[in-house]
């Protein structure tokens, strides 16, 4: 393997996880929308929005780790 198709590879997977950090954002917009909406209706479904809090604390953990991928610490 040369070096540049290590650079390559890097920058394609950096390029991955930068659009997987994309949607990720985007689709935690959508549920805390999602959420909103549910909260403000007076007959709201409880348990559907536990569900939508859920995956938006997991996705939250999701974009946590793909920043930390993006940019690694340095250990000075």
């Amino acid at each position: 393997m040369t070096v540049e198709s290590v650079e390559e590879s890097q920058n394609d997977n950096q390029g991955d996880l930068l659009a997987e950090l994309a949607r990720l954002k985007e689709e935690h917009r959508d549920l805390d929308s999602a959420i909103d909406a549910l909260e403000r209706n007076v007959v709201a479904d409880q348990l559907q929005i536990q569900r939508l809090k859920k995956r938006k604390l997991t996705l939250r953990d999701r974009i946590s780790y793909v920043e930390d991928q993006i940019t690694p610490d340095i250990i000075a």
